[in-house]
């Protein structure tokens, strides 16, 4: 175990299913958080419901905040409001921030608060079943859908990024060295930042997705991330079936 490993990490093995990407995520804050040098007795973890919740709490060694479904944010937005000096950071899933509780995540970002918003999309409802989030790209199998989504996924960069957020980015956790650096730009920007990372789901997605392997169900995530720029020659239709990756302007 690593130096930075032993600073934050408070257990030997997480709950994440094999294969999941959240405990890359997991690896990715905690080396963020350890090289920007962050002082523990000043920083706190909120998260909401579901499995992305789980990534600060218990696994970290720091003050969290583990709270009900949809509502990170406001618990968040209400613990720097109290507390103007403390380093809030919300670790939660696509589900729990950008469904339930989409309009906390819109108004942070319309109102610009000094959080760090962390987004673990998996682009499934992970833990109650495997339904279609609103996340869940166009064609893909649910619970709820069993022949495929049929309506086009959030882009959540775009919409903090719209709602006026200072900062926005997303990345694969199959790049961490890019996710773990857009991490540390999102905890040092002033104002809201949101960093979405898109995390495979090998238990409820890869298996309703006919995935015969995990190398598989990595392999066709990394196939569907496209540059902003290229992105800029896609269709709607083709965006919305894709991961546009990079950092997001605001100017």
């Amino acid at each position: 175990m690593t130096r930075a490993m032993e600073h934050w990490l408070r257990v030997e093995h997480t709950a994440f299913c094999p294969g999941c990407g959240h405990g890359i995520l997991l690896g990715a804050i905690i080396r963020a958080a350890d090289q920007l040098g962050l002082d523990r007795k000043n920083l706190l973890f909120v998260s909401g419901i579901g499995c992305a919740a789980w990534i600060p709490s218990p696994n970290m060694i720091v003050d969290t905040l583990h709270t009900v479904h949809g509502r990170a944010v406001a618990y968040a937005t209400g613990a720097k409001i109290a507390k103007p000096d403390l380093n809030v950071i919300v670790v939660s899933g696509d589900g729990d921030l950008s469904s339930i509780g989409g309009n906390h995540l819109i108004h942070g970002a319309r109102r610009n608060i000094d959080l760090t918003v962390i987004c673990a999309n998996n682009q499934i409802y992970g833990m109650t079943g495997g339904q279609t989030a609103s996340t869940t790209p166009l064609g893909a199998k649910t619970a709820t859908d069993p022949q495929g989504s049929v309506y086009a996924p959030f882009d959540l960069c775009a919409l903090v990024n719209a709602a006026g957020a200072s900062y926005a980015a997303r990345w694969p956790v199959t790049q961490p060295r890019k996710l773990i650096e857009s991490i540390k730009i999102a905890i040092t920007t002033k104002g809201f930042s949101f960093v979405e990372a898109i995390s495979p789901c090998p238990t409820q997605f890869g298996r309703r997705n006919r995935f015969d392997s995990l190398a598989a169900l990595y392999d066709h995530i990394d196939s569907l991330c496209t540059s902003l720029e290229a992105a800029k020659e896609l269709t709607a239709r083709q965006r919305a079936e894709r991961f546009i990756i990079g950092e997001y302007s605001n100017d």
